[in-house]
């Protein structure tokens, strides 16, 4: 089977700002936190992060299906900015740049790639699924971040 291009463009509003939201794209760590389909991101090497820094992949797919890869990161600018190559069955490369929008975050997400092997039946959803899959996503994060704010919130009221 060969590989098949597929392109994906989202954008999201988040209700925090920049400095909150951005810092959970950038690190690879915290994703499992709030993507559903991330099951492991582990940091290869040491040292902070910084453009070239890979770390191993794995993405729970369907039923029994997992995926292993590994997470490039590309271009950071802070909290603006951020690409990250996936490799093979992937490769893949998302862009998430971030601005102030109001009161918070609008995030435009860029997601394309040529998905290789038995993933290239998942690249023959229609695009409105694709975007449905992965706005699962930005309200996992929205969640998260509102989570975050409600402990704060109990730890900053007197009892």
């Amino acid at each position: 089977m060969t590989a098949m291009w597929r392109r994906v463009t989202l954008d999201v509003h988040l209700d925090h700002p920049p400095a909150r939201v951005f810092p959970y794209f950038a690190d690879p760590g915290t994703w499992h936190d709030w993507a559903p389909a991330v099951e492991l991101r582990r940091r290869v090497g040491d040292g902070p992060p910084s453009v070239g820094s890979r770390w191993t992949a794995v993405d729970h797919i369907i039923g029994p299906f997992r995926v292993h890869f590994e997470d490039v990161l590309e271009v950071v600018e802070p909290d603006e900015r951020v690409v990250w190559h996936s490799t093979s069955p992937w490769n893949s490369r998302v862009e998430y740049a971030c601005s102030a929008e109001d009161r918070g975050t609008r995030v435009h997400a860029d997601y394309g790639g040529d998905v290789a092997g038995w993933l290239r039946l998942v690249a023959l959803l229609p695009t409105f699924v694709l975007a449905r899959i992965l706005m699962r996503d930005f309200r996992g994060l929205q969640r998260l971040l509102d989570a975050e704010d409600a402990r704060a919130g109990a730890v900053a009221e007197p009892a």
